[in-house]
């Protein structure tokens, strides 16, 4: 009798291994515009985002991960390919990945080729409907919205009167529910995919807009924060860097009450950082209620959650805006992995200082889902969530352009930024920057290429460098 009921318990024990090992893991990726690690699980005591730090604390948290561009389009394009904008092609902002690649590999294709419902909500790729085709389930992304009639009637006026620049003020706190700009929206669009698809295997990506421009959130997010707390950056830039490596971020000119040229003054410069901050809440709290519909749904116990940023952003350092460089602020972001359903999952947050970079999302995904691995250029981090510690990458590697002519090429190894400034054609180097991060302040303070004290790290950094960037042709898709 003894012998049966321990042959029973054992065949139980398999039986539910086997179901297991049968049931297909989900997906579910948070894919946020312009965020870069201000977070209080990053440590930022003044943000206000508990959503997210929760989410952390049941996952994987990565301290060095890294953009491979400091822009939308090419950003996402390599997250959504598993590779590296150089293997692209695609630098700019304004080339669809389907126009110059039909049949490319994507992971919404791969994964639906494989029994996958895959769903994009809100903004994924940066072309609405670019890779369409490759969603089961796809919503157009919305223009950016704003909820007060003053705001739209302004627009309306600057295109009637035949101006270039017609978006509206950069920032706007108008008394609406989160349903009143597009983030909330996009959510309940998110929450009611979920419940229709809790049944199905999925791969969900869900691109939540804010923080990017305009800032604009409700105005209880605006009211967690006091104005006057915030701390205006340093104007300085750094000392020796290359000429072009800063640009004059048109992005925030091109709205309504911004000066075409020239620092802002302090009092529109906090106005810019608060609603950043009020931007980061909103978000975080449809971050919370889609989290909170995955558990509702029970469905957390088998999704792999992934919560990411395209790239990184300044607020005012070096009294420049938006991203589009190679600096540390441009290209580092925020990485958090959560995935519930591994038996030897993490109960609590642990942290990766290992570098990582967005181009490994995809395999990670593959190897999560126990599919077979395609040629990619990133590599799966689920060797990091089992032990965040193991010997990882000795650099991670980021480019971005000045027009067709000059490339730029970067590599931090964590502690040091080096980046080369070569023509895209014959890779004859036209300048170098070296910059030292290892007090863990992002800001370039000097470029210290060049100086003897730190020519053994700056030996060791180009070395690492052309690891990853031969000299070779990059193209550039007309």
């Amino acid at each position: 009798m003894k012998n049966n009921t321990i042959w029973s318990v054992l065949l139980l024990i398999m039986t539910l291994h086997s179901i297991k090992a049968q049931e297909k893991q989900n997906v579910l990726v948070f894919l946020i515009d312009d965020l870069r690690t201000e977070l209080g699980c990053y440590g930022n005591d003044m943000v206000k985002s508990p959503n997210i730090d929760k989410l952390a604390s049941e996952g994987t948290l990565f301290t060095r991960a890294y953009s491979q561009q400091g822009i939308c389009a090419p950003s996402r394009i390599s997250i959504l390919t598993g590779l590296r904008p150089e293997t692209v092609g695609i630098y700019d902002l304004f080339t669809p990945l389907r126009s110059v690649h039909k049949e490319m590999l994507t992971v919404p294709k791969y994964f639906k080729e494989h029994g996958y419902k895959t769903v994009s909500i809100g903004k994924v790729y940066h072309h609405g409907r670019d890779d369409i085709e490759s969603w089961t389930n796809f919503t157009q992304k919305e223009p950016n919205s704003w909820a007060s009639q003053s705001n739209l009637e302004l627009i309306e006026k600057f295109q009637k009167e035949g101006r270039e620049n017609t978006r509206g003020p950069a920032f706007e706190n108008a008394d609406v529910p989160d349903e009143g700009y597009k983030d909330g929206r996009a959510t309940q669009h998110a929450i009611q995919t979920l419940k229709e698809l809790k049944n199905d295997d999925f791969v969900m990506f869900v691109g939540l807009t804010k923080p990017h421009l305009p800032f604009n959130a409700p105005k209880k997010y605006w009211d967690l924060y006091d104005k006057d707390l915030f701390v205006v950056p340093s104007r300085n830039e750094p000392i020796n860097m290359y000429s072009n490596a800063l640009t004059n971020w048109n992005e925030l000119r091109a709205y309504y009450g911004i000066p075409q040229e020239g620092t802002l003054d302090d009092n529109l410069t906090r106005d810019l950082i608060h609603g950043y901050y009020a931007s980061i809440s909103y978000m975080d709290a449809q971050v919370g209620k889609i989290m909170t519909t995955l558990d509702d749904l029970d469905l957390r116990k088998n999704t792999l959650v992934v919560f990411m940023s395209d790239h990184g952003y300044k607020i005012g350092e070096y009294g420049a805006w938006c991203k589009h460089t190679n600096f540390e602020l441009d290209v580092r972001v925020p990485l958090i992995i959560s995935n519930n359903y591994d038996d030897s999952a993490p109960q609590e947050m642990q942290v990766s200082k290992a570098l990582v970079e967005n181009v490994d999302l995809f395999p990670t995904l593959v190897e999560a889902c126990n599919l077979k691995m395609p040629d990619l250029d990133g590599k799966s981090l689920l060797p990091l969530l089992k032990n965040p510690d193991v010997t990882w990458n000795d650099g991670a590697y980021s480019l971005y352009p000045r027009g067709e002519k000059i490339m730029g090429c970067t590599v931090s190894d964590g502690l040091w930024r080096y980046t080369e400034w070569r023509d895209s054609q014959t890779q004859q180097v036209k300048s170098v920057e070296l910059y030292n991060h290892s007090d863990g302040n992002p800001v370039a303070v000097e470029n210290l290429a060049g100086k003897t004290a730190h020519k053994r790290v700056e030996t060791k950094m180009k070395t690492l460098l052309r690891e990853r960037f031969p000299r070779t042709n990059y193209s550039f898709y007309k």
